[in-house]
């Protein structure tokens, strides 16, 4: 155990540091990337060397004042980090400088679209051995979102059914390698050119949504993935069974809806389980489940990450390359 500040001897003479930051709210343009002064950590909290930094719908939301956060401005986006610790703040530690680390950390202070970013301890996890930073950084918070949906709020078992919309999405296309893994019978809903992704993945039944409903194949389910919401939603109620559960990561579904059907309805948001970011971890390094990368861009092309994810239809994840 570490008692004292440790930081690399070479990085203790730059007090600022790269980082995309936004001093308003907007569009992709409001993105600048720019000169910012290196954090450092407080007890508690270590410094970690951002390697790769995954981009989420959330961070365009917040970007675009979709959601009232309350953050100070200039703010540093991206919730999805994996890098290596690169100063210890004071105190005890259990955590080393040069461990290799991945987490989705709080979204109440700066991101990792940044050289480096402060971090709690309680929300690290060691990085899967199998996987350079750039993959793993696909893994967080689509990770947690997908294991947390289909386990802790759908409590998804062997030989049940489940429903997973947007399956080739950052958290679908990891739902439907959990739910495989657990011995579950995966009905997957995408566009057609993802059919041979999605079914690569474990899902026995495709579903094109731009050709074909999904109430056609998907009946008596007992669990619903819901990543899109609106009439998709309220269409899934109807093909659960009784009892069965709609978990939402979007919208709280409507009671009067899930009442009258004899279901459960659930909405949430990801919260960072250090215990799970390690049984990810360990699925991913044994070959369970793998992190499907669409685009990898340089920290100076957020910009262009922001306007793709915006656009929808991502296939897996989007990461942004951080350190060389």
């Amino acid at each position: 155990m570490t008692t004292r500040t440790q930081e690399r001897p070479a990085s203790a003479a730059s007090a600022t540091m790269k980082a995309v930051r936004i001093h308003a709210h907007g569009g992709p343009q409001v993105l600048k990337y720019e000169d910012a002064p290196r954090p450092k950590p407080g007890a508690g909290e270590v410094l970690v060397r951002v390697h790769a930094c995954g981009v989420n719908p959330i961070d365009w939301k917040i970007r675009a004042g979709h959601f009232k956060t309350g953050h100070a401005m200039p703010l540093v986006l991206g919730w999805d980090v994996s890098g290596t610790i690169e100063m210890l703040g004071p105190g005890p530690s259990s955590w080393g400088v040069g461990d290799h680390v991945y987490t989705r950390p709080s979204v109440g202070r700066n991101g990792g679209y940044a050289e480096y970013m402060v971090i709690h301890e309680s929300e690290l996890a060691r990085k899967p051995t199998s996987l350079d930073h750039v993959r793993a950084a696909g893994i967080p918070l689509a990770g947690l979102t997908a294991w947390q949906a289909l386990f802790d709020h759908g409590n998804l078992h062997a030989g049940q059914t489940v429903l997973i919309h947007a399956a080739a999405g950052g958290v679908g296309h990891f739902a439907v390698q959990l739910a495989k893994w657990k011995g579950a019978h995966v009905i997957a809903t995408a566009s057609g050119d993802n059919r041979e992704f999605v079914m690569s993945l474990g899902a026995e039944h495709f579903v094109d949504y731009h050709h074909a409903r999904f109430e056609d194949v998907a009946r008596d389910v007992d669990l619903v993935i819901d990543t899109i919401g609106g009439e998709t939603q309220l269409r899934s109620i109807d093909t659960l069974r009784m009892g069965g559960v709609l978990v939402s990561t979007l919208m709280e579904p409507p009671k009067e809806r899930t009442a009258l059907r004899g279901v459960w309805g659930v909405h949430f948001m990801a919260q960072t389980v250090p215990g799970q970011l390690i049984h990810l971890a360990h699925l991913v390094d044994t070959g369970v489940i793998t992190p499907h990368i669409e685009a990898i861009l340089p920290l100076s092309g957020a910009r262009q990450a922001h306007e793709i994810s915006e656009r929808g239809h991502v296939r897996g994840k989007l990461v942004l390359r951080v350190a060389a």
